[in-house]
């Protein structure tokens, strides 16, 4: 019997054309056996209620994120470890990230952990941060962004972001759409003004940093289940977490 099997695969060697065919033919036959299960399962992901869409003002700003680098130092995966969670909060459930394209889980932490910052400091915390780093913590080693506190924000291409994030999945309404840059304006607008009343910066409203500071402030809070402490302030001192 074994000689029998040994004799037909040398045979199959010997047609170099027939055994790339059927090795081909089989590879197909495994890939399919394994992606179509996926295709046809409406959600291989446990969706999370309160998980909703970026904002339009949330998700430009998710993308100037990613073109800083933001990435690269920081991750947005908290591990179900113990000196994770006591560190930076509760451990990241995959439904939290079903609306993300690309994800940004991450694997380097030069600086800390950011999924649960959402929440974690004040508006003008931020501004500050990214315009001088060592404003908001003396240990820091990010680099400084004071640019985005200057380079106008381009509303314009935001309802083309939201059109292009519809289409891979993420549920905008063609309404949502439509009314994109006026929400972003709205949304913009009061962070701006927070920010001026904190006593920092005025005329923030069409500047990039209005946001990135919306997209940081909105990590990780879909799932929060406690909030900031009450009275924390744009001047309250860094914790060792903040180090970049």
């Amino acid at each position: 019997m074994k000689q029998t099997i040994f004799r037909r695969h040398r045979q199959l060697e010997g047609w170099p054309l027939v055994f790339t065919i059927l090795v081909t033919v089989g590879i197909l036959v495994g890939g399919l056996v394994e992606f179509i299960p996926l295709v046809l399962v409406k959600d291989n992901v446990p969706r999370i209620a309160s998980v909703k869409p970026f904002t339009p003002l949330e998700a430009v700003g998710r993308d100037l994120y990613i073109r800083e680098g933001c990435v690269n130092c920081h991750s947005q995966m908290i591990r179900p470890f113990r000196a994770e969670i006591e560190r930076y909060g509760d451990f990241t459930k995959a439904g939290e990230t079903v609306y993300e394209h690309p994800f940004l889980w991450g694997s380097k932490r030069t600086g800390p952990d950011l999924q649960r910052i959402g929440g974690k400091y004040p508006n003008l915390w931020h501004v500050r941060h990214m315009e001088d780093p060592r404003s908001t913590n003396p240990q820091s080693i990010m680099p400084p962004y004071a640019w985005l506190l200057k380079d106008d924000l381009d509303f314009a291409v935001i309802p083309g972001r939201l059109r292009a994030l519809s289409r891979v999945g993420v549920p905008y309404t063609d309404a949502e759409i439509a009314d994109a840059v006026a929400n972003a304006e709205r949304q913009a607008t009061a962070i701006a003004q927070d920010v001026a009343a904190q006593g920092g910066p005025a005329g923030l409203e069409r500047k990039e940093i209005v946001a990135l500071v919306a997209y940081l402030q909105r990590m990780g809070t879909d799932v929060r289940t406690s909030q900031a402490p009450a009275g924390a302030t744009a001047t309250d001192v860094a914790t060792p977490d903040s180090v970049h």
